[in-house]
């Protein structure tokens, strides 16, 4: 009896012990980098694809957000101030523009893109060329967005004036305008049209002498392991594993651009 009760008086007083006696704490887990991103629409699709890769071969990074919109809608945000880590443009004049204020390192080109004419399913309007838009109701990109200044030069080479029906923000407007019958033609890059069952199209001629070139720079604002982490992102669009992806996606290798 006596030794059950010494067992007890024991093991109470190293409970004791162990009690007032400092925890160690388990190391904190590293938090991943975040960064956000804007990118042309037309990106949408490969760069959906371009997050989840990038993400599982650079897991301390983490992509918050990527944002979708007209270049140059996304280049004003940018000079606005709008906390944007990475910006992927359709073309070099709007990167220019960030550029030029100091709010970027030097950009690279990771694809290319041309246009098509986009017409709804069935081909209702009978449109075959750049001169048939002409008496067709077709939707354009606006003049300052990436696709409006190639469909204007694409259209000004053929000598074809278009009045069009409207004038979108973005290419994934006028094809939603396309696709949905609201209109009987659009000027829409190659790779919007891939695997839409929606609508057709059509490469016009001259289209190969056209083309948008799409550079990526990583912003040099914020933290610097957050502009690292931005440029490793760049880094992998325009490396062999975002090439691949763009690839399958219709996008043009990357190479040396003209004035667009």
């Amino acid at each position: 009896m006596r030794v059950l009760r010494a067992t007890a008086l024991l093991l109470a007083g190293l409970l004791a012990l162990s009690a007032c006696a400092p925890q160690e704490s388990a190391p904190p887990s590293e938090e991943p980098t975040v960064i956000t991103v804007a990118a042309a629409a037309s990106l949408q699709r490969a760069f959906g694809d371009m997050q989840q890769s990038f993400e599982k071969a650079n897991p301390d990074i983490r992509i918050e957000s990527i944002l979708y919109d007209g270049s140059s809608t996304l280049a004003t945000q940018i000079l606005e101030g709008a906390p944007i880590n990475v910006f992927a443009s359709a073309d070099t004049r709007n990167m220019r523009s960030v550029q030029e204020a100091g709010l970027t390192s030097e950009p690279r080109i990771f694809a290319t893109n041309t246009l098509v004419i986009a017409v709804p399913k069935g081909n209702p309007g009978h449109v075959t060329s750049l001169a048939e838009l002409a008496d067709a109701t077709t939707v354009l990109c606006a003049p300052q967005v990436p696709c409006g200044h190639a469909s204007q030069e694409l259209l000004r080479n053929a000598s074809v004036k278009v009045t069009p029906a409207s004038m979108e923000q973005n290419v994934t407007a006028v094809l939603a305008k396309v696709a949905a019958g609201e209109a009987e033609a659009g000027l829409v890059y190659a790779t919007d049209v891939a695997g839409d069952d929606a609508v057709e199209s059509i490469r016009p001629d001259g289209a190969d002498e056209v083309v948008n070139y799409y550079p990526a720079a990583a912003l040099t604002v914020g933290e610097q392991s957050t502009q690292e982490a931005a440029q490793r992102f760049v880094d992998f669009v325009a490396g062999g594993p975002g090439q691949q992806i763009l690839a399958r996606y219709g996008f043009g290798a990357r190479a040396e651009p003209s004035e667009n």
